[in-house]
């Protein structure tokens, strides 16, 4: 999983690598630097 530290919050959706299913991804960055991650899955 690739993320942009230039964006200081950001949510999208990603397709698990292992089980394909969608996940909704919020990464937080300070300073560039990963401040706070949460993964959650989405349920189909």
């Amino acid at each position: 999983m690739l993320l942009d530290t230039s964006i200081s919050r950001q949510t999208y959706i990603e397709d698990c690598e292992v089980c394909c299913n969608p996940i909704e991804v919020t990464p937080q960055f300070s300073a560039n630097e990963l401040h706070a991650f949460v993964a959650n899955p989405i349920e189909q």
